[in-house]
């Protein structure tokens, strides 16, 4: 069930990309884009690693858990992208259309939603103690040095983009429900094409999945500290095993630990989940079926 329920999880965050594609929102195609490519990885992972854990691509894995690892903070920061820009549009000031303002909030999105993980991702070698682990089923997965200095650079800035983009989540609601009588006026008039009900399930997305996030990584946090932190003697020490690829059966594994392991795999999948619920049944996503189905019907009669 383990690469089923990953390659669904890919499938189904495909299904709103061409309604996305058009409003050119580059957060939500962001979000898409980096739950496809962690799940399709989750996915070749649990094929490949089924009952063994034997090193059979090093450059996979490389590949694999920085793209985990980025993703990490990709999908928090274009939350928070996606709430600021909803924040904007729901207050009282004017958003301006102008080229130069779209330009500038295009880099803005794209230095968040890209360039903020890959400087994650490049100060994520200061408390990468190893290469990375092999657990049994589960594939390749990152490791860190679980200190101090680890759970500030790994785990912190997931935290504060998930409670920062409530903060914007929380302000955005406040101006719906000051102008809920007008509020469809209102997003006409800020040159938006948005729908009231296209705002609403964008804001309660980022909501339920910023959620989602800090408890998952609250929960990453705990079970990577439950025995304690080591200590940073020095930069030598850190990295002295820099080569080393751990491996994990499931028979050396503690119950609770394959519990906890197992967990925070389906996390990812799950954010998919939530993700697609939003839209999979939006009124957008019934129109494209809507024409996909016209479309299929028009070349089955010819």
């Amino acid at each position: 069930e383990l690469p089923v329920g990953a390659f669904l999880a890919a499938a189904l965050v495909l299904v709103p990309v061409s309604w996305h594609w058009r409003a050119r929102s580059i957060p939500t195609l962001s979000i898409i884009a980096w739950l496809f490519l962690d799940n399709i990885i989750l996915a070749v992972n649990a094929i490949v690693w089924s009952g063994n854990v034997n090193v059979v691509s090093l450059v996979w894995c490389d590949i694999a858990v920085r793209v985990e690892y980025a993703s990490n903070l990709a999908l928090p920061a274009a939350c928070l992208c996606l709430t600021i820009r909803l924040e904007r549009i729901s207050s009282a000031r004017s958003a301006s259309t102008t080229l130069t303002s779209k330009r500038k909030w295009m880099w803005f999105d794209i230095m968040m939603c890209w360039g903020l993980p890959l400087l994650y991702l490049g100060l994520y070698y200061i408390v990468q103690g190893h290469r990375f682990d092999i657990v049994e089923d589960l594939g390749c997965r990152f490791t860190f040095y679980v200190s101090v200095a680890g759970l500030f650079l790994v785990m912190l800035p997931p935290l504060l983009l998930s409670f920062l983009t409530l903060i914007f989540a929380g302000l955005s609601l406040a101006h719906f429900f000051r102008r809920r009588i007008d509020f469809s006026k209102h997003l006409a008039s800020s040159g938006s094409a948005l729908t009231t009900a296209r705002y609403l399930r964008l804001m309660l997305m980022s909501i339920v999945l910023m959620l989602w996030v800090l408890a998952v990584t609250s929960a990453n946090v705990w079970f990577s500290s439950r025995t304690g932190l080591r200590p940073w003697i020095s930069w030598d020490n850190v990295h002295s095993n820099w080569w080393q690829v751990g491996q994990f059966p499931q028979a050396l594994m503690s119950q609770s630990d394959r519990t906890w392991v197992l967990a925070l795999w389906w996390a990812v999948p799950v954010s998919a989940y939530i993700n697609a619920m939003f839209f999979v049944f939006g009124e957008d996503a019934l129109k494209e079926y809507r024409a996909w189905w016209m479309w299929i019907k028009d070349k089955a009669l010819r």
